[in-house]
């Protein structure tokens, strides 16, 4: 697989339409590596994107979550003053709309930031779709519910949710597999110069070009356009799925992801969701900066 990188982003510059049925397609022509930290705020405001990208590109790409440590290291150092992290995370929720709660940091810090990526690489031993539904998980029990993902009843609870083989995914929490995993990982983030995240690095399988980097959090219609680059085509983006097969399908998704997914205000989607509400489709989460939906429908 080729490793090389190309240009970063300096500024922000058909045939199948099914709904989720492109995701199991195979021979898929570009592979996105995406750099990603648990404990990043920016790599959990880029879940709406994404999501985004999945549904109306998702036949084109296959996405593999890289986890980089780079943040965790800086977490260990920072410890002693979480003002710092909380400030970063209230900023980061305000200035994107994807809600993330710094009082975690006075209340219920995550005392081991090695323990939480470490364990994305155990539930990763069980799948690829497995590992990025474990990685969600334990995002949502970080940010929205302040929970301390580097507790092991906090992972074992993410990997139920995921539906993990639980007993397999504790005894690789602690062995050598994951951890072989996690230094490939960060081998990778060293070869591909990611210094920042989260990082997004495209590329084509199917022909010798070089891939293109994007670091940072940009607009949605910065990837699109580099996808559409890697690809050397602009296909048009697949339909979207109605508002209830979508969140029947991702199950816990925040108001400012179906906002992003649909193209809708937040005011719209609110008074789509309570049509769901009151037919107990769903349940409403509030959280800090925004609101999450639960689906509870059969």
């Amino acid at each position: 697989m080729r490793k090389n990188t190309g240009h970063t982003t300096s500024s922000t510059s058909n045939s199948h339409n099914s709904q989720y049925g492109f995701f199991d397609f195979l021979n898929k022509p570009v592979e996105i590596y995406v750099f990603v930290d648990p404990l990043c705020p920016e790599c959990w405001s880029l879940e709406p994107f994404l999501k985004k990208l999945k549904i109306e590109y998702g036949r084109y790409f296959k996405l593999r979550p890289i986890v980089s440590g780079k943040l965790s290291s800086l977490n260990i150092d920072k410890m002693k003053n979480p003002k710092d992290l909380a400030d970063v995370w209230e900023k980061t929720a305000s200035r994107t709309g994807m809600s993330c709660d710094g009082d975690l940091w006075f209340e219920n810090p995550v005392s081991s930031p090695w323990l939480p990526t470490i364990a994305i690489k155990a539930a990763e031993l069980q799948g690829g779709k497995p590992g990025a539904l474990f990685l969600r998980k334990i995002q949502e029990h970080l940010f929205v519910s302040k929970e301390n993902i580097s507790e092991e009843d906090v992972l074992l609870t993410c990997a139920r949710e995921a539906k993990l083989d639980v007993e397999e995914f504790h005894k690789d929490l602690y062995g050598d597999s994951a951890k072989k995993a996690l230094q490939c990982d960060l081998r990778l983030t060293q070869e591909m110069e990611v210094d920042e995240i989260p990082t997004i690095v495209l590329f084509n399988q199917t022909e010798e070009q070089e891939g293109i980097k994007i670091s940072g959090l940009y607009p949605y219609n910065v990837y699109v356009k580099m996808l559409h680059e890697v690809l050397g085509q602009t296909p048009r983006p697949a339909a979207k799925p109605s508002l209830e097969e979508f969140v029947r399908y991702f199950k816990f998704v925040a108001t400012k992801e179906i906002s992003v997914v649909f193209d809708w205000s937040n005011e719209r989607t609110e008074k789509e969701m309570k049509k769901l509400l009151f037919r107990q489709t769903v349940e409403k989460m509030p959280a800090k900066y925004d609101t999450f939906w639960r689906y509870v429908g059969e």
